[in-house]
């Protein structure tokens, strides 16, 4: 083969190697057949891959050495690199990582006592563009695998030394705008065979794209659902959320209506509160309305300040008038505690501070 250019010979592109965290178990077994090895080597890779978290095929011990060179020949074992760190006086650690396309994502191992939390992201970045949410500012890059949403939970585990409790998908991106890989993670997340996590500690939070909604209601697992509302109030959800704006707030009412007839399972309404923006008397009637007579809870938080942004969080005594008013008609509603308050809590933050200093 000559190059058009130079005429010179070139050489023979190396095959790529695949990701094997990208692969299938049937496509494992392919690539195992194709190598004269038998199928319940699969299962000892994925133990390695998917429990194990192993970064090398050399750390596979029980498999052949013969087979650990020929995988490593074949396959990559991905995985992304941390490039920035940041940790709370809480005990939460938030990580920026990087994949090898040079995409990054941030997450955060959250320890409660004997418990570790862990949000993730599903995308890099997002295309919803919430006007308080600092990934929505950048946009989107791209979605991720199932593999790098579960790799991101395993780097928080192996950084803690410590067993993965919950998982919420709330970091960065819309979760339903990459439905597939968002379930194949939380299965993996749940599984036995992966981080065995009960199906009702994993979460997945969305800003309401209804008809993943709908779909979600079907799936056989017990996952919880968590939807960003941030107002009952059409024409203020529709300035802080433009991305759902075609989704009105009389489609979600009743989608979310079917959802708990369908599944039995109480959801989390996400409330960030705004000052002066969706902290009213009028806001907080709305916000009543919306959840009376609901199988429902309300998460109300208190808002990031996120440098640069026209938002700033409402007050302690404001959020608690909200508890009292939603617990008067029936609502049960808490504050969540904030955690990472002292570092760049809100998603995008690190991510964007890391970019300003490599400028």
């Amino acid at each position: 083969m000559q190059d058009a250019n130079s005429g010179k010979p070139t050489a023979k592109k190396r095959k790529q190697r695949r990701d094997l965290r990208a692969m299938s178990h049937g496509q494992l077994l392919e690539l195992l057949g194709d190598l004269g090895q038998p199928g319940f080597r699969a299962k000892q890779i994925e133990e390695w891959v998917w429990e194990k978290n192993v970064s090398s095929f050399d750390d596979m011990s029980n498999l052949p050495k013969s087979l650990r060179a020929h995988l490593s020949q074949a396959c990559s074992l991905g995985g992304p690199r941390e490039v920035g760190r940041q940790q709370s006086s809480d005990g939460s650690r938030k990580y920026l990582l990087r994949y090898e396309d040079g995409v990054s994502v941030e997450c955060v191992g959250m320890p409660t006592r004997n418990k570790l939390a862990v949000c993730a992201s599903t995308q890099a970045g997002c295309a919803m563009s919430c006007a308080f949410c600092a990934t929505g500012a950048a946009g989107l890059t791209r979605s991720l695998t199932a593999g790098e949403i579960y790799e991101q939970v395993m780097h928080a585990r192996d950084d803690f030394n410590a067993r993965v409790t919950s998982v919420v998908l709330m970091g960065q991106g819309e979760p339903f705008m990459n439905y597939d890989a968002t379930l194949g993670a939380l299965r993996r997340l749940n599984s036995p065979e992966g981080a065995g996590i009960g199906a009702r500690h994993l979460t997945v939070s969305t800003c309401g794209i209804i008809p993943m909604i709908k779909r979600f209601a079907g799936e056989p697992e017990q996952f919880t659902l968590a939807v960003s509302l941030h107002s009952a109030v059409q024409r203020t959800r529709d300035m802080l959320m433009p991305g759902v704006r075609k989704y009105s707030l009389l489609h979600l009412y009743e989608i979310m209506e079917e959802y708990v007839d369908k599944t039995g399972r109480r959801p989390t309404y996400e409330y960030a509160l705004i000052k002066g923006v969706n902290d009213s008397e009028d806001e907080m009637g709305a916000l009543c309305d919306f959840c009376r007579g609901n199988l429902a809870h309300v998460n109300l938080i208190r808002l990031n300040d996120v440098k640069d942004s026209p938002f700033q969080p409402s007050s302690d005594r404001r959020a608690e008038e909200f508890v009292r008013r939603l617990g008067a008609v029936g609502v049960d509603a808490t504050i969540r505690n904030s955690r990472g308050s002292d570092i760049d809590a809100a998603c995008g933050q690190l991510r964007q501070e890391m970019e300003r200093l490599s400028r």
